[in-house]
Parts: C-alpha cells; structure tokens; sequence
C-alpha cells in the first residue's frame, strides 16, 4: 500500500513540475495579453436625419503590394499569428462568423454559406498520391485532404459606404464587408492569371474576432496593431473598381478598360473629396 501511494506520489509530482515547465516557457520576455483580450471600440451612431449625402463603393485591395503586405503574411501560423485570410477562414470554420455567397450581386450578405461549401471555392480539396505498403512492398494510391492555398489569396475586395455627417461636418466612411480574392493560374503552362471572389464576410460582425488578432508592427513589435485597428484606421491602399449607380451597381470594367478604367476610378475618388471641399467657403 505504501508503495503505491509513493508511486502516485512520484506520477503527480513529476506532472506538475512539467506543468511548471511549461507555464514557464515564454517565447519572448513578456506575455501579451492586450491584443487577446482587446474587443473591438464602439463606433458612434449614425442618425439617418444626419446623414446629408452617402455613396457606396467597392474596393480593390492588392495584397501584393508594400503597402498592403501586412494583411498577407505571414501566409502560415507562425508564433501565434496569421495574416488576414487565415483568421478568417480559422474563424468560419469556428462558427465564429458567416460567410456568404460571392457570387451574388444584388445583395452580398444576403445568402449564407458553410466552411465546407467555402472550400469548395478553392476546387478539389482532395489529391491522390502513391504509398507503399509496409506489408506487402506493393505501392498503392491514398487520398489525402490538400491544405487550402492560402498564398493564392492575393487581393482582397472591400465595401464601404461614405458620407457627410452634418452634426459632425465630417466626411465619413464605414466598412461594410470583406471578401477574399483568389488570384491563380488554371493551367501552370498559361500566363494568364484567374481572379475568384471566394466568400463575403460582413465587418461589423467580425470586428470581435479581428481586434483579437495582432498584426505584426515591423517597426516596433510592443506596439503592434489589431486587424481591426489597421481597417479603422485605414492602413491599406486600394483602388475603386464600383460605385453603387443605377445602372444594375454595373462595375467600371463593364463600360472602361485599360487607361480609361484607372481615369474613372481616379474621377469616383475625387468625387467622394470634392463633395466635402464644394460644402466650404474661402
């Protein structure tokens, strides 16, 4: 009997010393608790009777470019963080937020989708490869589940409604959605690259879960900015692809192309600032 108490004894001594060990192992020489434990800052209400003018546009936002690289990497988990794709798609397959149908134009956040039916986006999700049988040495085909290609996500599309505020006398904006977009060659031997729309998430439902997620601060790493901080704040650069209009919400390259296409976008920008600027006098 005493043996066995000294045997327990011995088993939960040496588990919580590894306990220990473990609690102990800090990569870096702090633990971060803000950012995990941040919710997101409320935004103040919008009263429709203050509301003087309002446009909606969409946004495209290229990932591969140096302004925008931080929403891409890293492209994997590293040290606990992720780029944006992989927290959103991390947070659908939670059930944490909705994803809804890409391919609808009337009403992005009008018909919802699953996180397989999300895969289902990227193609096959599945791939067979040869093994070789330990028992018999004869080879054999095995199906494996392929990962997602996370580094295929290289642009992003954002819809956003500005307006005037008259009881602020402020030129306002406010993101209304996300949606992911996969840019991919169908045939490695042809030059020409895809673009697909993958899914739309709505903004205001995924603020709780981007403003616990940290985006590293290349310049100072103590002082490093949520997801949520980084749209709020505007840390991206992007172009007009769409304004709503009355002819179907039509996009700019339904009706321009090449330079003309750049000159549009360029004029729907303007636009937005030269509504505020024409309500001053000098």
């Amino acid at each position: 009997m005493k043996k066995i108490v000294l045997i327990l004894a011995i088993v939960l001594i040496g588990a919580t010393s590894q306990n220990l060990l473990k609690a102990q192992v800090i990569d870096g020489a702090y633990v971060k608790k803000t950012t995990v434990d941040r919710k997101p800052a409320p935004l103040s209400i919008i009263r429709e009777a203050d509301v003087l003018w309002s446009k909606t546009v969409w946004r495209i936002v290229d990932l591969r470019e140096k302004s925008n690289q931080h929403l891409y990497y890293p492209v994997r988990d590293m040290q606990g963080r992720n780029n944006l794709f992989n927290t959103l798609i991390k947070g659908i397959e939670d059930k944490r937020i909705t994803a809804f149908d890409a391919s609808r134009t009337d009403n992005e956040f009008n018909e919802p989708i699953t996180f397989n039916q999300v895969k289902q986006q990227f193609g096959d999700s599945v791939r067979v490869i040869k093994v070789t049988d330990i028992n018999t040495g004869n080879d054999r085909d095995s199906i494996v589940q392929s990962e997602l290609p996370v580094a295929d996500v290289k642009q992003i599309e954002i819809k956003e409604v500005w307006y005037f505020d008259k009881q602020k006398s402020t030129l306002q904006v406010r993101i209304l959605g996300i949606c992911p977009i996969r840019v991919y060659k169908k045939d490695p031997k042809d030059s020409t690259f895809v673009r697909k729309r993958l899914f739309w998430v709505y903004y205001p439902e995924i603020r709780p879960l981007l403003a616990k997620r940290e985006n590293m601060n290349d310049m100072n790493e103590a002082r490093s900015l949520s997801f949520d901080d980084i749209f709020l704040a505007r840390k991206f650069d992007g172009y007009i692809v769409k304004e709503e209009n009355i002819y179907n919400n039509r996009s700019i390259e339904e009706y321009a192309t090449g330079e003309y296409a750049f000159k549009e976008s360029e004029r729907i920008k303007n636009s937005i600032f030269d509504f505020e600027q024409d309500l001053w006098e000098y």
